[in-house]
């Protein structure tokens, strides 16, 4: 049975003894932790025990009862505080009322009355108890599946079937970075052109193995790594900078596993409701890709490890894969679909866009951090992939609004 502790603040002895001896405390789970007959008094020896019953007379020396009871309030905010008072004035029982005190009892109290206050004071306890229970034992439980939530969240999220708003309270619940992630990445495993006669429960180990592989590469990284209604493992990345990680699943994946994967990525453009675009998109990407020989995949890496270095050039991957350059310029157009050079500056202007969109840093330290060896080549290059200026980008000026822009610009 729960023990409720009690303090009594009175001035008077007699009227603490009164109190004290006309009560059955123990039949109501109640103890009486501490007695005080001044309010200083009584909020020390209240936080002191933690009581959980105050009762106040509201004429104390040193500190009034009203004082009293919003200290109480600020210090033990879950205490329980019953007014005892010879004072029937209508501006203490207002000031009772906004304190949130449980009862006002006028002197001299009838132990009938006073014994049938305290079980409601108890039962409300009582009751709050086990409602704080239920919470922390939901909570608890919550806390247990948040990766299942968070599974079922992203998968709705993808789907395209939920508001701006509920994306930014799911985000806060789930305790997810209150914004849209940067990345979508996924990896296809083929397996049954690789293991046609695999049996499920083998399946399910490897695609389990691959998850395990991903979440440990990525583990410095918010990221949120299930898998979809195709099967497909999905990777949500709030940091662009995982890509490169990404690009060396697949070599990972087939020196530990022995199998082939493929992975896609896809930036994020627009607010919280572009996440479902750009996993459509990189879905598609990857349906039409065909598996990446062993050397583009690791060029395509080296491009992501290595794309802010001035220096980098084809010949100097290939020399550092030990590879032709004429074979690997070939083979690069080939799988890629794009030439080595295209390759690299979609790569620098997709990292400056990220940086532009996320980042305080200036044009020139831009252009470094991306692999531009002057401001003016940065720009000149960006605008040419993008249609617009670094500067416009960053101000959120779309292809073909320039003009506008300046326009108005000149009005104004």
């Amino acid at each position: 049975m729960d023990s409720w502790k009690v303090i009594i603040a009175d001035d008077e002895a007699i009227i603490r003894d009164g109190i004290r001896q006309c009560v059955d405390w123990k039949s109501l789970g109640l103890q009486v932790a501490a007695e005080a007959e001044d309010g200083e008094e009584a909020l020390e020896l209240a936080v002191q025990h933690e009581v959980h019953i105050a009762l106040v007379d509201l004429n104390m020396p040193i500190m009034h009862g009203i004082e009293l009871m919003k200290r109480l309030r600020e210090q033990l905010p879950d205490c329980k505080i019953i007014v005892i008072t010879g004072h029937d004035e209508f501006s203490y029982a207002q000031e009772s009322i906004r304190l949130q005190v449980n009862d006002y009892i006028l002197k001299p109290a009838e132990p009938k009355q006073l014994m049938q206050v305290l079980r409601g004071v108890r039962d409300q306890l009582i009751a709050e108890k086990q409602k704080n229970q239920h919470l922390q034992q939901a909570s608890r439980q919550i806390l247990k599946n948040f990766p299942l939530l968070r599974e079922r969240f992203c998968q709705e999220w993808l789907d395209g079937n939920l508001s701006r708003s509920e994306i930014m309270e799911q985000l806060r619940f789930l305790r997810l970075p209150a914004e849209c992630p940067e990345l979508v990445g996924m990896i296809r495993w083929r397996w049954e052109a690789q293991h046609s006669g695999l049996q499920e429960k083998e399946r399910q180990l490897f695609l389990f193995a691959i998850e395990n592989m991903v979440t440990e590469l990525l583990q410095d990284y918010p990221e949120v790594i299930f898998r979809d209604a195709a099967g497909l493992i999905v990777i949500l990345l709030w940091d662009a900078a995982g890509e490169a990680v990404l690009a060396g699943v697949e070599a990972v994946v087939r020196s530990h596993l022995k199998i082939a994967v493929e992975v896609g990525t896809q930036a994020v453009e627009g607010d919280v409701t572009g996440l479902a675009a750009a996993y459509r998109k990189c879905r598609v990407n990857l349906s039409r890709e065909q598996p990446l020989s062993p050397l583009v995949r690791r060029a395509r890496q080296y491009v992501l490890e290595h794309f802010n270095e001035y220096g980098l050039t084809l010949e100097s991957i290939a020399g550092n894969l030990q590879a032709s350059p004429v074979y690997l310029s070939r083979l690069f157009k080939q799988e890629l679909g794009a030439s080595f050079g295209t390759y690299l500056t979609q790569t620098r202007i997709r990292k400056a866009a990220q940086l532009l969109h996320s980042t305080e840093l200036s044009m020139s330290e831009v252009a470094e951090r991306t692999g531009y060896e002057t401001q003016h080549y940065f720009s000149t290059a960006f605008k040419k992939q993008t249609g617009v200026s670094p500067l416009q980008f960053r101000k959120g000026v779309l292809p073909g609004e320039e003009g506008r822009g300046a326009r108005n610009e000149e009005r104004d």
